[in-house]
């Protein structure tokens, strides 16, 4: 994969079944937000392809995959509610049993208190928590998350983990670049 036409990854192979995860780790520079980008479809590989197949067809990756980059994707002046509502609509596909109602979300990250807050209100972890509960409203089968414990206090952290951990056990596939150990044990490891 290349950036401003240099070089950034090269020979990068893996494969996650459902329920799996890949931990992306490396240096500042060494093409982790690169990777996931491409994996988002938002970078075209220089060689190569990018798949996710369900059962013995492929579908659509764009349309099956959760990212959550740096920014945290929502509106400063709209209320947690209207973000996630938004989110939730612009997102829906077919209907799926695995996708949370709001409440539910903003259970899951401890942040039910700031629905109807707005989001510029809230502190830096506060915002990454109701970006993280973005992730619950839709179901998707593929998470790519870049640094997603940024901002986020212990309590918070061990939170999401054990999000993570539950959507694995539905058969979600997670792959995430970080510095920090989030609390897999089974999850393969991809050091640029």
């Amino acid at each position: 994969m290349q950036r401003a036409g240099r070089r950034i990854i090269d020979n990068i192979g893996f494969m996650l079944a459902e329920g799996e995860a890949l931990v992306v780790s490396g240096r500042n520079g060494a093409g982790k937000s690169t990777l996931l980008r491409a994996l988002a479809g938002l970078l075209p590989p220089s060689k190569g392809a990018i798949s996710l197949t369900s059962g013995a067809s492929e579908v659509e990756l764009a349309q099956n995959t959760h990212y959550l980059a740096h920014a945290d994707g929502m509106k400063l002046a709209l209320s947690v509610e209207e973000n996630l509502n938004f989110w939730a609509n612009y997102l829906v596909g077919a209907p799926d049993p695995r996708s949370l109602s709001i409440p539910q979300a903003l259970s899951i990250v401890g942040l039910t208190h700031a629905l109807r807050a707005p989001f510029g209100a809230l502190s830096a972890g506060q915002k990454r928590r109701a970006a993280l509960a973005r992730l619950l409203v839709v179901y998707r089968p593929l998470w790519l998350l870049d640094e997603p414990m940024t901002a986020l206090d212990q309590a918070s952290r061990a939170r999401f983990a054990q999000a993570m951990r539950a959507y694995g056990a539905q058969g979600g596939l997670i792959v995430v670049a970080t510095h920090e150990p989030l609390g897999f044990n089974t999850a393969q490891e991809l050091v640029l």
